[in-house]
């Protein structure tokens, strides 16, 4: 094997990038709904690029700038950083090649954007370090994927508005409700080095109840979102479909029995975000 296929499956085991299934279908969501049809080859390129730029580059910082708690970390310590496979320098430049993507796409899009993305960006950045000091942190990583379906909206030419807004805060509470159940692996360490999280802070009960909660108000706005788009029955029917796979992905989950982790974590979460596109898809589209 090649010293670049070796390094080229470290860069994309870095970023995860299996996981741009959980962000990309809102984003398309957002661009589908601002065009109220098909969109065009051109808009869904480079949507589709911006996204995975933009993907990219906030798991580099990530990765970067919490390498050393994750060398702390049994469950992180394999990680390409910790391990030594790629060196910070090599990560960094990573990261600055990504928001070269990043920005040559935003440069394709309408031109509203090319004077909004330092938000995003900012918000990648931030993220790393709340939890040193919040337990809020889920909530900030959940708001910075969240903004992918108003940024596609208003990428996609039309102007601001509520629908969009209640989709990404939506989108927000839903993955910041599984980043919480997420949390739920690492806190006896988190608490050994004073890392924030809700279950640190909170115990795994209340987590789990900080998660159904989020994830409850998650569909209202979604919902919210349909009304105020006057959208058809396909998609509150595709709606209580998602309501009833997060119900699920919540009730498999106990104080007492967390063995399905994954399940909920990794498998579910995927087929949600791919079945809540395909109900916009066919209620719009088809």
């Amino acid at each position: 094997m090649s010293a670049t296929t070796v390094y080229a499956r470290r860069f994309v085991s870095l970023v995860k990038f299996e996981h741009t299934v959980f962000a990309l279908p809102f984003a398309y969501v957002g661009m589908i709904l601002a065009v109220g049809a098909a969109p065009s080859f051109s808009l869904l390129f480079w949507i589709t690029v911006a996204m995975v730029g933009a993907r990219s580059l906030a798991m580099a910082l990530n990765r970067l700038i919490d390498h050393e708690i994750d060398a702390r970390n049994p469950r992180t310590a394999g990680r390409e950083l910790p391990q030594g496979l790629l060196s910070p320098e090599q990560v960094a430049l990573f990261a600055v090649l990504a928001l070269i993507v990043f920005l040559v796409a935003v440069w394709q899009l309408d031109p509203i954007v090319r004077w909004l993305w330092p938000i995003p960006v900012a918000a990648f950045g931030l993220y790393p370090y709340t939890k040193r000091f919040t337990w809020m942190c889920h909530f900030v990583l959940g708001a910075s994927i969240g903004l992918s379906p108003l940024a596609a909206w208003l990428a996609a030419g039309s102007p601001m508005a509520l629908a969009p807004v209640l989709i990404s805060v939506a989108v927000a509470l839903w993955v910041g409700g599984f980043d919480v159940l997420y949390g739920t692996m690492d806190i006896g360490i988190d608490r050994a080095q004073g890392l924030q999280s809700i279950p640190s802070r909170f115990g795994i009960a209340r987590a789990l109840t900080v998660t159904r909660i989020a994830h409850l108000a998650a569909v209202a706005l979604l919902a919210w979102a349909g009304i105020s788009l006057d959208l058809g029955p396909v998609y509150f029917l595709d709606l209580a479909v998602v309501a009833a796979l997060l119900g699920y992905e919540n009730a498999i989950l106990h104080p007492d029995d967390l063995s399905r982790l994954n399940t909920a974590f990794f498998t579910l979460n995927g087929v949600i975000s791919v079945v809540f596109l395909a109900g916009v898809v066919a209620d719009v589209i088809l």
